[in-house]
């Protein structure tokens, strides 16, 4: 896609689990991402379980259950609907405010959690 280009985020196909974990860690460094998140396994059964297609949203609990479940798309795939949701259960998302264009120095912003540290999610196989 021309925004994983214009974004950077272009990588060669991964061959091992290895190779997605670092793909994951990149993700996590550089979009400063601090949700846990799961990486599916070489077989894919993750997606095989889950797979959103055509687009959906799932947001899977901490027991590993389906607790949300968007839509099919593409008509009735709504984000919007899926951060209600969140913000119902977790609370309201807080952004930053938008930095002034006039402060020339860096600044390296903080995260509010602790970083996340992409797993290997487990065996989808059982719902």
């Amino acid at each position: 896609m021309k925004s994983n280009l214009k974004d950077d985020v272009c990588y060669a196909q991964p061959k091992t689990l290895e190779q997605r974990v670092m793909i994951a860690n990149d993700f996590v460094k550089r979009f400063k991402f601090t949700l846990p998140f799961g990486i599916d396994d070489m077989s894919n059964a993750a997606n095989d379980a889950y797979a959103a297609w055509p687009e959906r949203i799932y947001i899977i609990d901490e027991s590993g259950r389906i607790a949300y479940r968007g839509g099919i798309g593409p008509f009735n795939y709504k984000p919007e609907e899926a951060r209600e949701w969140l913000a119902a259960r977790y609370g309201a998302v807080k952004h930053e405010a938008p930095k002034s264009s006039t402060n020339t120095a860096p600044t390296t912003p903080q995260p509010s959690a602790p970083a996340a540290s992409p797993t290997p999610a487990p065996s989808a196989a059982a719902k």
